[in-house]
């Protein structure tokens, strides 16, 4: 009996104690949560204990720890904005891991920012996310190209259409006029020191944002002015490894040819040109008669080019460690035979978590490029590949009858001196660049405890380029000539930083950074060169064999910028959000007492919609309201501007030559930082579920202390200097809406942006213009583009014609009444910033098929034509001409024709003829694709199929008359020179046939 009763005792002492051993322990729960569409991380997702106060929130990577009281019966809510919350029974798990579906009511995503990543419906500035599936959608030597039309507030000329052409960006208008204008780009954090990222293929990016207002660049300080491009690569995710391979074959051409003069024509043009100059006509009637069509020279140098791309990504990785693995090669010919470029990339992104607490991750890309160039722009009178290709004569050919190059600067005594044969410059002489691109870095992060996270991180950018440039002796009147030269740039970086998210009862959530960063720039270069060559076998390989070798050069720079910097977000009940950030930046360029500059920048939320007044206000899924104001800045000038410079030379004493070094031509000044001050205010608002998504910008940037080249008088010593000499102000409205018009069976989407930006020149030195660009051909020879108080950046300033004269000459506008046309009757002539950007996108699916297109355009800028001076007015030296000259030129019985007189006597100037609508509606993209039915076809090995057939620039609206509207010849980071047009390399149309799948 006694022995019973103590196995009961023991028995209920046991249950007792069991209960109250599960409650009165804590236990630790860890966890990360993703996104279940696409495994991504959802940082600052919502974690806590049902029922309670208890909670936190996910960190960067998604991953969250929480001390619960007790695990028996404990379940975990965790939700975050836009998606479906989760209900998850914690039972006797230890680990519990969520992937949250998206709300199709709420839609919202995670978007990157700089140091850091943040929820949509979060953000405070202006930012713009162009995603991969967009910026692959055709074939591109630029991933810039593909932004182009895609963001709002975001300008992408493509300077010439010669495979590998610079890009140019303007991100809300141009701020600089020394400094560079082109953004900042960020590639996976760290800022690099190119203009333009062609390190990176587009295949390889997961997506890019584009941060527009001071609140969201004021982060990068110094180097945020002009806007800043992050660019993400892809990573790798936990699971299956994976294999996806993308090909694609394209054949491009010549988008339209010229309508120039046949052989018949030009005969008649040019007898009628020595007929009213009164001298023996070239051609006689039965030579005119038997010429014909004639020879077609955009036919010989044009040409249908292919273009291919191959792509392979490998991905995959446990919870530990994930991996993706790239490798890319783009292989374009150009339409002009002889040109091309060829890409050839590596990627790798490896990230690793050590423990719990410590996490490891690396990444880098290597890239070799090799360019053969054939962009002849600019010349004049056929002394370039381009010019020469329209000035070449119809009635003659290339080649004469012993199959030499015929020499068409002899072929006729009216001909210009200077006039190629484009097959010089196609066979005969070369211009080849190889490069070699290097970006690599790696982080270590520590995580001590919840929501605290250090990182420390560093990398590495290195360039390598060479250009080897030849003419050989069979090159008409060469000797031979040779250049090398090569340029170096290296920067390295040091990023560290400590991160901290918390949330206090559960609606109060704070997320902040802080760090300093180091960062050098150098560039070393090397070249050398010779003239007169007994063979052309050796070409750039043995310099030292010419006749006369070239004096060698080199150059050298090095610059550094050290930054603290600082933000923190704080979001009250996700209604109310604010955003503080501020960094100072040292900069080695500038003069003691202005090293130093500092960067602050604040915004205001309001999620209104989260407000109880609107829940009965059933159309209105999401609407929030941004102001934000900031200061960014330039350094826009060269790492040793404000350095007393000595220039080297030689100089003679007595019979002796000496080294000399002596003071430069430039005066050294005490110079200021370029700052930008922007203010911005937007709305981001979703309609009947988010069906429809809008978003506003409404902003104003204001740049002062510009930075600038100023002439001083000749009896100073110096001839110029650099001074903060004036003011720029940017202000404009920006729109985006998205739809998704039908959502079932057929599948619809539509997104569309359209941007308006005023610029406008506030102050400048002294109230003196400045000029920029130039009309640079024999006939005219000024300045194309001015800045000037009170109007338009970079704006024409020329003459203004006023019909012609009783002998078919062309008359000016007398602007000042004194009878006499000078300098002081140039007036503005045109602008070449467009009244509106705009771009539209649509995306249709059903049962597989799939179908887009894209259309990108300008409305209301101009360009000068240049190109048109020489080859439509030039008359006396034989070049050939648009067709339209011959038939609406001015005669006795035509006096409102479009051209004068055919006369070589005829003087012209810099005038409101040459200034052309640039305006364009392009369709960019157009592509239908059929996804294999896999499943049904049961191929198990197989994870995707695609094949798809696309066009680019198929279709162009323009009225400009010459080859496209779409180039800036004299374009660049820091070019006043915008919107001119000087035989620039054609833009070509493509049609190309794809294949994507993954495995």
């Amino acid at each position: 009996m006694k022995k019973n009763l103590y196995r009961w005792l023991r028995v209920c002492l046991a249950v007792l104690l069991i209960p109250s051993t599960g409650w009165t322990q804590s236990v630790v729960i860890t966890g990360r949560v993703t996104g279940a569409a696409d495994n991504a991380p959802l940082p600052g997702t919502s974690v806590s204990l049902k029922g309670t106060t208890t909670g936190t929130t996910t960190d960067a990577e998604g991953n969250y720890r929480i001390t619960l009281p007790n695990q028996a019966n404990a379940t975990l809510v965790i939700s975050s904005v836009g998606y479906v919350a989760q209900e998850i029974a914690v039972g006797n798990q230890s680990v519990v891991n969520a992937a949250l579906v998206v709300d199709s009511r709420q839609l919202d995503e995670v978007v990157v920012v700089g140091y850091g990543t943040v929820r949509k419906s979060d953000l405070t500035g202006s930012l713009a996310q162009v995603k991969a599936k967009e910026l692959n959608a055709f074939p591109a030597t630029n991933v810039l190209q593909a932004l182009s039309g895609r963001a709002p507030g975001v300008q992408v000329t493509q300077n010439t259409g010669a495979p590998g052409a610079g890009i140019s960006v303007r991100i809300r208008g141009t701020n600089s006029i020394q400094g560079s204008n082109e953004p900042l780009y960020v590639v996976d954090g760290f800022p690099t020191s190119g203009s333009n990222p062609t390190i990176i293929n587009n295949t390889d990016i997961e997506s890019i944002e584009i941060l527009k207002d001071a609140s969201a660049t004021a982060i990068y300080g110094s180097r945020g002015a002009n806007g800043v491009v992050l660019i993400t690569t892809k990573q790798g995710k936990s699971g299956k490894m994976q294999v996806d391979y993308e090909g694609s074959y394209s054949t491009q051409t010549l988008r339209k040819k010229l309508d120039l003069m046949n052989a018949r024509e030009y005969a008649t043009f040019y007898n009628e040109q020595a007929t009213t100059d009164k001298v023996t006509p070239y051609f006689t009637q039965a030579q005119i008669d038997g010429f014909g069509e004639g020879f077609d020279w955009q036919d010989l140098i044009f040409r249908k080019a292919p273009m291919q791309t191959h792509n392979l990504t490998i991905s995959g990785g446990n919870e530990k460690t994930r991996y993706s693995v790239g490798g890319s090669i783009f292989n374009q010919q150009g339409i002009v035979i002889g040109s091309d470029y060829k890409r050839y990339s590596l990627r790798a992104n490896i990230s690793s978590d050590v423990s719990r607490k410590l996490n490891l991750s690396y990444g880098a890309t290597l890239t070799k490029i090799t360019t053969s160039r054939q962009n002849s722009g600019g010349g004049n009178r056929g002394g370039s590949l381009i010019s020469a290709a329209i000035s070449a004569p119809p009635t003659l050919t290339p080649y004469n009858e012993d199959g030499s190059y015929r020499v068409l600067a002899t072929a006729y005594p009216f001909i210009s001196n200077v006039l190629t044969n484009p097959l010089n410059y196609i066979y005969q002489s070369s211009d080849d660049v190889d490069a070699n691109r290097v970006l690599a870095n790696a982080a270590l992060t520590f995580k001590p405890f919840d929501g605290l996270a250090i990182k420390i991180s560093g990398g590495i950018e290195n360039s390598d380029d060479r250009t080897d440039s030849y003419t050989t002796t069979k090159f008409v009147n060469s000797q031979g000539s040779a250049s090398v030269s090569t340029s170096r740039g290296m920067s390295l970086l040091s990023e560290n930083t400590i991160s901290y998210i918390k949330t206090v009862a559960i609606k109060h959530s704070i997320s902040a950074v802080a760090g300093f960063t180091y960062q050098d720039f150098l560039s070393k270069s090397l070249n050398a060169s010779g003239v007169g060559f007994l063979s052309d076998i050796t070409e750039t390989a043995n310099l030292g064999s010419a006749a006369t070798p070239g004096i060698p050069g080199t150059g050298y720079s090095l610059s550094t910028l050290l930054s603290y910097l600082g933000r923190v977000n704080y979001s009250y009940n996700n209604k109310y959000l604010a955003t503080i950030s501020f960094r100072a930046d040292g900069s080695s360029k500038y003069s003691e007492g202005n090293k130093w500059g500092y960067f602050p920048s604040g915004a205001l939320a309001w999620r209104v919609s989260e407000e109880e007044f609107m829940k009965n206000v059933p159309f209105i899924t999401d609407l929030k309201a941004r102001a934000s104001w900031g200061l960014t800045g330039s350094q826009a000038i060269g790492a040793y501007a404000t350095l007393n410079n000595l220039s080297a030379g030689k100089t003679v004493f007595d019979d002796a030559l000496y080294n000399t070094f002596a003071p430069g031509t430039q005066l050294p000044g005490n110079l200021k930082w370029e700052t930008t001050e922007q203010t911005d205010f937007g709305i981001d608002a979703g309609f009947l579920g988010n069906r429809f998504r809008l978003t506003l910008d409404y902003y104003i940037k204001h740049t002062r202390d510009l930075l600038n080249t100023v002439q001083l008088p000749s009896g100073f010593g110096f001839t110029s200097t650099i001074r903060n000499v004036g003011e720029i102000q940017n202000k404009g409205l920006e729109i985006g809406l998205e739809a998704r018009i039908f959502d079932k069976a057929f599948k619809w989407d539509v997104n569309g942006n359209i941007s308006f930006n005023r610029s406008k020149v506030v102050k400048l030195n002294g109230g003196q213009d400045i000029l920029g660009g130039s009309v640079g051909v024999t006939l005219i020879s000024d300045a194309a583009n001015l800045l000037r108080e009170g109007q338009p950046m970079s704006v024409f300033y020329g003459y203004v014609e006023n019909g012609y004269t009783e002998q078919g000459k062309v008359k000016y506008v007398d602007q000042n009444g004194d009878n006499v046309i000078n300098q002081l009757d140039k007036t503005i002539i045109g602008n070449p910033n467009p009244d509106f950007i705009y771009g539209f996108n649509s995306a249709m699916s059903f049962r597989g098929f799939d179908l887009t297109f894209f259309v990108q355009g300008t409305q209301g800028n101009n360009l000068v034509n240049v190109s048109s001076i020489n080859n439509t007015l030039d008359y006396g030296f034989g070049l050939n001409m648009p067709r339209e000259v011959l038939y609406n030129h001015w005669t006795p019985t035509n006096t409102t024709a479009k051209y004068p007189v055919i006369s070589r006597a005829n003087s012209y100037n810099y005038s409101d003829r040459f200034v052309e609508d640039g305006s364009y509606l392009r369709l960019r993209n157009i592509q239908l694709a059929y996804n294999l039915p896999l499943q049904k076809m049961g191929v198990t090995w197989m994870r995707t199929a695609q094949v798809y057939a696309s066009g680019q620039n198929l279709l162009t609206l323009t009225k400009y008359s010459w080859w496209d509207p779409e180039t800036n010849s004299q374009g660049g980071a820091n070019a006043i020179g915008q919107g001119i047009d000087h035989y620039s390399y054609p833009t070509s149309k493509s049609v190309t046939f794809g294949l994507r799948v993954g495995f």
